[in-house]
């Protein structure tokens, strides 16, 4: 028998990630991920800090925007523990604060993320857009990643490293079509944009906030990579240093994580260490379902 799991194990065990224990009526904790190496991917706290807000806010309330900052580098291994602040409960409206903490060795517990989320009661209002979907390739007429990561790995042979190796070929419970070629695929400067269809590599429940909390894992993918595609480094190469400062994201309308979104990103903007980048994510059928925008640490690192 293979030891590769198959693609709703490697789902279920996302939708394991994400989902978030309750210790009391504002604590909660997110396990590890299986197998992690490193710092705790950015996307993963995200998700479950919004997990843990949504399941304080009732009435039939949903996320319509997030902030985030975060402070230290988590580390993979230790369960994160989550804090709420019930700040505001109106008719319409709830707002909630989380603090996210990793215990270390000295057994202190720091703060890695501080989140602030709200939640509106669905309702009928005025309704416009003036962000049409690109004109793209579709997901269906594009090579899944995870080829073009095995091609890559091959090429390369010795000149990656055993974690570099793991890194790349590491299965994922996201599947991402991407359309551009990405800053870790090569040195040509290229414009700040970029484009990518994603989704869950098999179906999710009938959960509308699993789904945005998948979202929200998948939108810190790529997102910083784009500030450095106009200088032409990588951090797969060992060129960059780089970590996210802060996140934020607007849902606009209900959206399933396990049908093909695309994610169009752009940097406006890199200088004094920071790169900013925006997001916009799409259905299929050309609807904008959320904005992103997140400022990240990025430096040209210096020695080998």
């Amino acid at each position: 028998m293979s030891d590769t799991p198959s693609n709703q194990d490697l789902v279920d065990g996302l939708v394991r990630l994400l989902t978030v224990g309750q210790q009391s009526d504002d604590a909660y904790t997110g396990r590890p991920q299986k197998g992690g190496m490193g710092r705790v991917f950015g996307g993963q706290v995200l998700a479950q800090a919004l997990q843990a807000a949504q399941a304080t806010v009732g009435d039939g309330k949903q996320a319509h925007s997030l902030h985030a900052y975060f402070l230290r580098g988590g580390k993979e291994g230790p369960a994160i523990d989550y804090t709420i602040a019930r700040d505001f409960d109106g008719r319409s409206f709830s707002n909630r604060r989380v603090v996210a903490s990793q215990t270390n060795e000295d057994g202190v517990a720091k703060p890695i993320l501080n989140l602030t989320a709200s939640f509106q009661s669905p309702e009928e209002g005025l309704e416009h857009t003036d962000a049409p979907m690109p004109d793209v390739t579709g997901p269906d007429d594009l090579r899944p990643d995870m080829d073009i990561r095995r091609e890559t790995v091959e090429k390369l042979g010795d000149k990656l490293g055993e974690a570099q190796r793991a890194l790349m070929l590491r299965p994922r419970p996201i599947e991402m079509r991407t359309i551009d070629r990405l800053h870790w695929m090569n040195s040509e400067k290229k414009e700040p944009r970029a484009h990518s269809w994603f989704r869950t590599a098999a179906p999710l429940p009938d959960d509308a906030a699993l789904h945005r909390a998948v979202i929200t894992y998948a939108s810190d993918f790529t997102l910083l990579g784009t500030a450095a595609l106009p200088h032409g480094l990588s951090w797969m190469r060992g060129e960059l240093t780089g970590a996210s400062l802060d996140h934020t994201i607007w849902f606009h309308r209900a959206a399933r994580a396990d049908e093909w979104l695309l994610y169009v990103t752009d940097s406006p903007w890199s200088g004094g260490g920071r790169g900013f980048n925006r997001g916009r994510i799409f259905s299929q059928s050309g609807d904008l379902v959320a904005s992103v925008a997140q400022e990240g640490m990025i430096r040209k690192r210096k020695g080998s």
